[in-house]
This record gives structure tokens, sequence and C-alpha cells, in this order.
């Protein structure tokens, strides 16, 4: 199992509501009601977030346009104030991980210039030797596997897509990496989605947070 897709906010950045606190001040520039939007946008934590714009304003691309950039401002605000920080024990796993000789890519639904914010305010940016946001993959964010497979053809890492192993917080993380054909779809406890909502749409393992991913690892290959 030597590629490992990893997604970012709430898996392994803590969130502590920074998406929510972003979709709001996005929907309150644009003098939407943020309160009739943020039960949609729970629901698809883990979509590419101009999707989610999209769907919110009826399909209005100038508007969701706008709505996205407003909301990739706020969190870049938002991380610049140093409100962004590693989940407990995901660096040293990512380390780990690379360490045994497996390859780790970070994905996410945010633009690339948010991810870079991300990746530069945590100093990851040796950490990992791929990034992939929505942009990098054709477009189309999760719960399309195109991220994942982006991974398996950029790298080379493995032969196989049952080789992969995916890991994420939210139920469209779990529908990328079953529709990709990953051997391992673990969900985790730290981020959006609890354990019902991540085994529904077809987690082969909940853990409590990406920390328990070496352990998962060494188990399915024994």
């Amino acid at each position: 199992m030597n590629l490992v897709v990893l997604d970012m906010a709430g898996t392994t950045v803590a969130d502590d509501g920074l998406v929510e606190r972003a979709f709001t001040v996005a929907a309150e520039r644009l003098g939407e009601d943020p309160a009739a939007m943020i039960g949609y946008v729970r629901a698809t934590m883990g979509e590419s977030k101009i999707s989610v714009f999209r769907h919110l304003l009826g399909g209005d691309e100038a508007r969701a346009r706008q709505a996205n950039l407003a909301f990739e401002e706020a969190y870049a605000e938002l991380v610049a104030d140093g409100r962004t920080a590693p989940v407990p024990g995901a660096a040293e796993t990512i380390a780990a991980l690379t360490e045994q000789g497996r390859t780790v890519v970070l994905t996410t639904g945010f633009a690339r210039v948010t991810q870079d914010a991300i990746i530069d305010a945590l100093g990851w940016r040796d950490l990992v030797g791929l990034t992939l946001c929505p942009a990098d993959a054709g477009g189309r964010g999760r719960p399309y596997p195109d991220m994942v497979l982006a991974a398996f053809l950029r790298t080379g890492a493995v032969d196989d897509v049952r080789r992969i192993v995916v890991a994420g917080d939210t139920s469209y993380d779990m529908l990328s990496g079953v529709r990709a054909g990953a051997g391992i779809v673990a969900g985790v406890l730290t981020g959006a989605h609890r354990e019902p909502a991540l085994t529904e749409h077809g987690a082969t393992r909940v853990l409590p947070s990406v920390a328990g991913l070496l352990g998962l690892i060494r188990e399915y290959e024994a």
C-alpha cells in the first residue's frame, strides 16, 4: 500500500470551524443569509467549494465565483491569523509513512492559493512531495475520484489502484476513495462527519484520527 492520499482540513489539518466561518463571511459579503446555507455546507464538506457555491446560488456562475473568491480570501485571513494547526500526530504519521518508502499526497477541496497558504503556515512544504486541489485534476473535486486517480497517475507509486490508501473526515472523501478503487478507505473522526456517515459512504475502517493509519496499513498488509 505504497500510495497514501490524505485529505487536509479535518483530517491532517485541524479545522476548528474555520471552513464554516469562512463560508459565513463569504455569504455575508454577498448579502446572503449564511444560516440558510450552513446545513448544505456541512453536508457537503470535502466537496470543491466552487461546486458548493454553484448549488447554493442556483447555478449563477458569476455569483458563485464571486462567493468562492470571498471564501478563499476569508479562509486565507484566518490562516494568516495563525488559526490553523496540524491534527495531533498528523505530521509524524506522514513522516513515518514516507520513511517506510510510501508516497504521501495531500488533497483538498480548496483552491490552490488556499492550499498553498495552509502548507506554508504549517511549514509542511518539505513534508510531502505532491499536493493536489480540484484544478490539478481537471476541475472536479470530491466526491469524484479524480484527485485520487491524479495522484495514482502522477506519482506512479503503485501499479494497481487497490494498493492506494485514502483517508478523510467526510462522506465525500469516502466516496472518492471507493470510486477510485482504493484498497483502504479510512474515515477519521477529527473533522466534519461521524462514523455512521463515513461507513455509509464506503469507509472500510473508521479511526479516531489519522495517527491510527500506520497500524491499519500494517494490519492490512499482514
